[in-house]
């Protein structure tokens, strides 16, 4: 076995404190596909099963059961050497987040903080200035329910509405008023499917009308950045949050074909979950209060779009 096999065995060790691929998955800011695919390499290698599902979640299998002391007292060990060289790592940031919150909320205003801490890298996702490494990320960024606690921050809600280009806003109003939305291209985006508050085409049209034919219909999206590309490019229209978006408004790329007073509030927030043992660092403590400051700056302009009931 080489150091080829160190992830895998990583996943391996979370799989078995956790129980679960999913929990696992978590740790590692993953996904739970991603982490059976890392076992399952493994057991390949070994020519092996390694892990059995039991009642209680995932157990060690019988040719694992005499390694698993072993495998945990390494990677405890393992959690400690790199604790230990946290604090050499002053200058290195190591954030996992959502892709969408990377591409179209942080990397846009990521150049502010740099210009005020020009000796701070980052490693988002595992890329960027700063090599990547095992273990947690320093900060975890989601859009989840907000828990609380000393180590976890609410950054910002956001407000779903109607979202749509220049051109097709044009063609939406040309439209008699009652049918506006009829036989238009309908966007479906499904990253706010776990909110309690998240409003879909069907459940929109059925509150507010403008369409009588089959709004369950058109292109599913998983993530928002694709979705609001189609929408930029005339694709159809698209209920979306816009607290991530605020450039792509400013600049003309996307209106509100219907007004933003029929749009809702997501419960669910994005939230920051900072890892405890370099919470302390200098250069984690300014990253901290700078994104504070800029996510109170993005809730402030949601909240003046949300009311202004433009058009």
């Amino acid at each position: 076995m080489s150091i080829r096999h160190l992830n895998a065995l990583q996943a391996l060790d979370l799989a078995v404190r956790h129980g679960s691929l999913k929990a696992a998955a978590a740790a590692l800011s993953i996904t739970p596909a991603a982490v059976g695919q890392r076992i399952k390499t493994l057991e390949d290698y070994l020519g092996v099963e390694l892990l059995v599902r039991a009642r209680t979640g995932l157990r060690p299998s019988i040719e694992l059961a005499g390694a698993v002391e072993h495998l945990n007292l390494a990677f405890t060990e393992l959690a400690k050497v790199s604790n230990a060289l946290e604090m050499q790592r002053g200058n290195e940031i190591h954030i996992a987040a959502d892709t969408d919150w990377i591409n179209l909320w942080l990397n846009p205003r990521l150049p502010d903080f740099k210009a005020k801490f020009p000796n701070v890298k980052f490693c988002l996702n595992g890329e960027g200035d700063a090599p990547a490494r095992l273990g947690p990320a320093d900060c975890e960024i989601r859009f989840c329910a907000h828990e609380g606690g000393a180590n976890q921050d609410l950054l910002f809600r956001d407000y779903l509405v109607i979202i749509a280009s220049p051109e097709n806003e044009r063609r939406i109003m040309a439209l008699p008023t009652d049918q506006r939305l009829e036989g238009f291209p309908l966007l479906h985006l499904d990253f706010y499917r776990n909110d309690p508050n998240a409003v879909t085409w069907p459940n929109w049209v059925r509150r507010h009308g403008f369409r009588s034919n089959a709004p369950e219909r058109g292109i599913r999206f998983q993530r928002i950045e694709p979705a609001i590309d189609a929408v930029i490019s005339n694709a159809g229209c698209v209920i979306s949050g816009i607290a991530m978006l605020q450039g792509q408004i400013e600049a003309g790329q996307l209106c509100f074909p219907l007004a933003t007073r029929g749009g809702s509030w997501t419960e669910h927030a994005f939230c920051a979950n900072f890892k405890p043992s370099t919470a302390v660092k200098p250069s984690i403590r300014q990253f901290r209060s700078w994104l504070l400051e800029k996510a109170e700056e993005s809730q402030v302009w949601t909240r003046n779009i949300s009311t202004s009931g433009l058009e």
